[in-house]
């Protein structure tokens, strides 16, 4: 009899599928944070193979600060089409529009902490009980702590000291009214095997990961794009640089890399000779020790 071994990648594939379909067992209303990243795309190409041939059973949800890039924002519309998913789309501006948040001022400024107020309001008024990420351990301390089902309380904050036990892969999703959950099916992949994957899936990404000329500024120690919300920056600081972005967030504190690597094949390379973690060059991670983990306390992806 002929024995069928998985490789690493396809154990990693079944593990997220796994999650994606205890979610849809578990919860009533749950949704993907999609926000035009590559870890998102992945999320929506595993949700997609767990349940075909029917079509993505969550809507898929947008925190848009109206600082992204504008290559994001595209993706994300066609990819929403191509798809054939509801897109819900909760605007940072709307919130402080209403005074639900109040934008910071000066050279540093940033859309990104105020996501969270506007992502908590969103799961409430549609009445989520289960978000589910493309967040990973190997991106930043924080997110190690973190749990493939990962509870909030009513408040929709996480404390790390308070998660439920998941011995020999059960994942419990009980939860009071008012609660609700984050799902991190992708925890235990790598960037990697995030490139990896996509590159054996053949799965499209926004240009902005592969390697092209851009203007940036050097900015908080990395080359941030030029943009018309850089509003204190000096002409004399714009240079032209080829660049490529790791991760993506807002245009307004993603910094790039300088790179050749125009292919996923390159990135490959690139990816296991760098020694730099995958956010190092997101000036939010930068204010605090504890940046993310403070952030994610209240609410935060």
């Amino acid at each position: 009899m002929n024995k069928f071994y998985l490789d690493y990648l396809q154990e990693l594939e079944s593990e997220a599928i796994y999650v994606i379909r205890e979610v849809w067992a578990q919860f009533e209303k749950p949704v993907i944070l999609f926000s035009g990243g590559k870890d998102s795309i992945v999320l929506t190409h595993l949700a997609q193979k767990a349940f075909y041939p029917a079509r993505i059973p969550f809507k898929l949800m947008h925190v848009d600060t109206g600082h992204n890039f504008p290559e994001t924002i595209a993706f994300r519309d066609a990819i929403t089409k191509e798809k054939n998913v509801e897109m819900i789309v909760a605007s940072v501006q709307e919130s402080i529009d209403t005074g639900r948040v109040q934008e910071e001022k000066g050279k540093n400024a940033t859309r990104n902490a105020l996501q969270t107020t506007t992502l908590l309001d969103a799961i409430e008024t549609h009445r989520v009980d289960c978000a589910i990420g493309g967040a990973r351990r190997d991106e930043e301390k924080a997110r190690a702590k973190e749990r493939f089902f990962s509870h909030r309380d009513d408040f929709g904050q996480w404390d790390p000291k308070n998660q439920r036990p998941e011995l020999w892969n059960i994942l419990n999703g009980n939860h009071y009214q008012g609660e609700h959950f984050r799902a991190s099916p992708i925890s235990n992949w790598t960037e990697m095997d995030v490139w990896n994957y996509i590159q054996r899936e053949q799965i499209a990404i926004p240009s902005l990961y592969l390697a092209h000329e851009r203007e940036v500024v050097w900015l908080n120690d990395a080359w941030i794009p030029n943009s018309e919300h850089l509003t204190q920056v000096h002409p004399s600081d714009v240079v032209t640089k080829k660049i490529r972005f790791r991760t993506l967030g807002d245009i307004t504190i993603t910094g790039g890399m300088e790179s050749d690597a125009d292919t996923i094949e390159k990135i490959i390379l690139e990816v296991a000779a760098l020694k730099q973690t995958e956010r190092g060059n997101r000036s939010d991670d930068k204010r605090s020790e504890t940046a993310m983990e403070d952030r994610k306390k209240q609410g935060y992806f």
